[in-house]
Order: C-alpha cells, then sequence, then structure tokens
C-alpha cells in the first residue's frame, strides 16, 4: 500500500504545478487581443482562399493506408526476435500474414488507390 502513497503525492504535485502554470499564464499573459494574431497563418503572408479549402479525400486515403501497412509491419518484429522459439509453426504464421499482407496490397494497387491524382 506504501507504493500507492507515492504515487498519490506525485500526482498532487503534478496537478499542482500545472494548475499553477494555468493560472500564471493567464495572470501574466496577454489580455488584448491583436487583428494579426487572430489569423490563422501567421508566416507574414496573407492567407488565400485555397488556404481554407478541404483536403482532397484521396490524402486521407493514402494517409490511412500507410498507418495500416505501417502498423502490420510493426508486427513482424516481434515475431522475428522470438523467431528460434517459434521454429516451424511461426514460420508457417508469418507466412500466412505476409501473403494476406500481400493480397491487401496487390488488391489496393489494382483499384488505383496508391495513384496520387
Amino acid at each position: 500500500m506504501t507504493e500507492y502513497i507515492f504515487v498519490s503525492v506525485f500526482a498532487v504535485v503534478a496537478l499542482v504545478i500545472v494548475l499553477g502554470i494555468l493560472f500564471l499564464s493567464m495572470v501574466l499573459g496577454p489580455r488584448k487581443a491583436n487583428t494579426e494574431k487572430q489569423i490563422a497563418y501567421e508566416c507574414g503572408m496573407l492567407p488565400s482562399e485555397e488556404a481554407k479549402g478541404r483536403f482532397p479525400v484521396r490524402f486521407a486515403t493514402i494517409a490511412m493506408l500507410f498507418i495500416i501497412f505501417d502498423i502490420e509491419v510493426v508486427f513482424m518484429y516481434p515475431w522475428a526476435v522470438a523467431l528460434d522459439e517459434l521454429k516451424l509453426f511461426g514460420l508457417v504464421e508469418m507466412v500466412i500474414f505476409i501473403t494476406i499482407l500481400a493480397i491487401a496490397y496487390v488488391y489496393i494497387w489494382g483499384r488505383g488507390g496508391l495513384e496520387w491524382d
């Protein structure tokens, strides 16, 4: 039970620090709103209308495909580490896994999901 006392003291100290920083930012921070600070794009140039536009759906699709295939590849690392212990069973399981991944990749490639038009 004494381990939880240290964790709770740490949580209380963290909460006090966070609340203190928030309080100090409200007290010491600037209060007047500036029109230049209200602009969403602050690089020194005025934003054009296309900066406020929507992203194309193709961008989101390719980003999701990258995340999916990236996560699938991360699953191969534990297999490579434990390959000696898994022996033939691990090899067969990974061949099945890579086959399913390759089928999905070929399907997406065939449908034009990797085209950046």
